[in-house]
């Protein structure tokens, strides 16, 4: 796949600017370390948990930054997205809370908690097979025919602005930080974070983790140019990408250093772990990161900082994915 350029930039002032506009809407997610998982992995971990965000995931700061940008005419024709859930959810409660109305596209393989939460902020749902049909293509028609906004869940700047300011906070919090580890699904949290990391940390080590089976980062930034995947079939459905943003793509090829990979057992794992030691509920593209620092695929030395992304799932979800 080849990709056109140039893109539009996303720095540091955007993030900072996207950090105002948050302020008192978003919550300023806790830090928090385990004396258990230091000695386990053999380093000084830092969790952002983004897990106990607004909506249960990072996406709100994203959603909400883009959608009180827009124009009071965009506003009131309402706003259109594409997700397979925590996207849809910070779409919905954003516009609610800006006064405006959304349609979301979700797969119908969709966690069924996710579908009820984003119909309870008020939005309409339109589902799709995500095996068999283009999001990109259904949900840029959808927000045409309905003279809606499209705000996609991750290749827009204002998008990566918002999901940037993560990494604003936790290296406000801990600015020492030797490497940071980002989930990565079509890129936009980890492009966000990496953006503040170089600006505010030189030399910090950025480091994106992607489920086994769906890889196309990896894949995409090994062959220089961003490639496409069947669609992936995991138990991280926040990250089952086939290819990576165009404009995420081209921040995180500059920026990110390495990609690695977890299997759905190891996701699994961290999962456990979260619960049992840490005390905390992740989703699986939240458990990512670490995974991949309990089995050795991420670094461990020096102090490290992991964002913990989301944790929405349903207890049906959650204790059919501990017994499997």
């Amino acid at each position: 796949m080849s990709d056109p350029a140039p893109v539009p930039a996303v720095g540091l002032d955007d993030v900072r600017a996207a950090a105002a506009r948050l302020d008192g809407v978003a919550h300023r997610t806790p830090v928090l370390t385990s004396r258990t998982l230091d000695a386990t992995v053999g380093g000084r971990v830092l969790l952002k948990c983004e897990n106990l965000q607004r909506v249960g995931a990072f996406k709100f700061r994203g959603a909400y930054n883009a959608i009180s940008r827009l124009s009071p005419e965009q506003l009131a024709r309402g706003v259109a997205a594409f997700s397979s859930g925590n996207h849809a959810q910070a779409v919905a409660l954003a516009a609610r809370e800006l006064g405006s109305s959304a349609v979301i596209l979700m797969p119908a393989d969709a966690p069924v908690s996710k579908v009820e939460a984003v119909k309870a902020y008020g939005a309409e749902v339109v589902g799709y097979d995500r095996y068999t049909e283009d999001r990109l293509a259904l949900g840029t028609a959808l927000a045409e025919e309905r003279g809606r906004t499209l705000i996609p869940p991750y290749d827009h700047v204002d998008v990566i602005a918002g999901q940037g300011t993560v990494a604003l906070e936790l290296l406000e919090d801990v600015p020492d930080l030797d490497v940071l580890v980002v989930p990565v699904g079509g890129g936009g949290l980890i492009a966000g974070c990496a953006t503040v990391a170089r600006a505010t940390r030189p030399g910090i080590r950025v480091v994106g983790v992607e489920p086994a089976a769906g890889d196309d980062t990896r894949q995409s930034l090994r062959a220089g140019h961003r490639v496409a995947i069947p669609v992936p079939r995991t138990i991280a459905d926040g990250q089952a990408v086939s290819t990576p943003g165009e404009l995420t793509f081209a921040i995180n090829r500059r920026l990110v250093d390495e990609v690695v990979t977890v299997t759905d057992d190891q996701i699994r794992d961290a999962m456990r772990f979260a619960f049992d030691r840490l005390k905390i509920v992740l989703e699986p593209s939240g458990a990512t990161p670490l995974a991949a620092l309990l089995h050795g695929a991420g670094p461990a030395p020096g102090r490290v900082g992991l964002v913990l992304s989301g944790g929405n799932i349903s207890t049906a979800r959650f204790l059919d994915l501990m017994a499997g």
